[in-house]
């Protein structure tokens, strides 16, 4: 019986120093405009999330930034970081993770970011969606393979959110050409002046906060069940709905020049 009780307790040891990120399901972001909580679904993501914590694990997400984010639709981080002085500088990746598209994109859901017209592309970037972005002309639960959503953030994260839709965007090239700044203007900008962390949205350290894997069981995220088309399907139909648009703004000058023959 004392051997069992010692096996028990050394075992329990073993456990608790073994890396409890393996199984994380909640992360905390803590941002310039504060802390929030995000709820990742790993039953149901799995490849998605062991992508995301890899990233969470080597700490390439402290100190990094929200390089892009356009009003009514996202918010979107994981791609640059600030190494002390401008220029920002592109996160470290690791390989891409295949789509597991399961769920919707509805506000406040977190989702991978990836290449045009490659579905399996994602690797470091995410995005939060301000709105529900799965269906109108965002379409994201369809388009490029339906955008892989993998957690849903928490009523204060929302607040925050809100805060950084709220901030002036500015073109500092390449990929931050609608980055959100604070305190900075037009004037600023026009003038030169430096941006410094005081002006950025700083993600100063994603962290893990809870370990249990079913964390996620009381949410009641929505499923995706948009239809998927093949990427020369998806292209034929924008390139059709391209010759619908060219249609309707020609009609009113043919009808012009049918006027003037009479």
């Amino acid at each position: 019986m004392q051997f069992t009780k010692m096996f028990a307790g050394a075992a329990l040891l073993v456990s608790s120093l073994l890396p409890f990120y393996t199984q994380a399901t909640i992360v905390q972001f803590k941002t310039s405009l504060g802390t929030f909580e995000v709820n990742l679904f790993d039953e149901t993501t799995p490849e998605t999330v062991a992508n995301f914590l890899k990233y969470v694990e080597q700490e390439r997400y402290h100190n990094s930034v929200i390089h892009r984010m356009v009003p009514d639709f996202v918010v979107q981080g994981g791609g640059l970081y600030y190494p002390g002085e401008l220029p920002l500088k592109a996160i470290p990746t690791f390989a891409a993770v295949k789509n597991e598209k399961k769920w919707s994109n509805r506000r406040g859901t977190i989702a991978m970011a990836k290449l045009d017209g490659q579905p399996d592309s994602a690797t470091s970037q995410w995005f939060f969606n301000l709105k529900d972005n799965h269906a109108g002309n965002a379409q994201l639960d369809a388009q490029n393979g339906g955008f892989t959503v993998f957690g849903q953030i928490s009523e204060q994260g929302l607040e925050i959110l809100d805060e950084i839709a709220k901030l002036k965007r500015f073109n500092m090239g390449g990929a931050a050409t609608s980055i959100p700044l604070r305190d900075y203007t037009a004037a600023d900008a026009a003038a030169g002046k430096t941006v410094t962390t005081d002006n950025l949205v700083m993600i100063e350290s994603v962290v893990i906060v809870d370990a249990r894997p079913n964390t996620a069981a009381g949410l009641s995220p929505a499923p995706n069940e948009a239809t998927v088309l093949p990427p020369e399907e998806e292209e034929e139909k924008k390139s059709s709905g391209s010759m619908h648009w060219l249609v309707l703004l020609l009609l009113p000058l043919a009808l012009v020049r049918r006027q003037n023959r009479r």
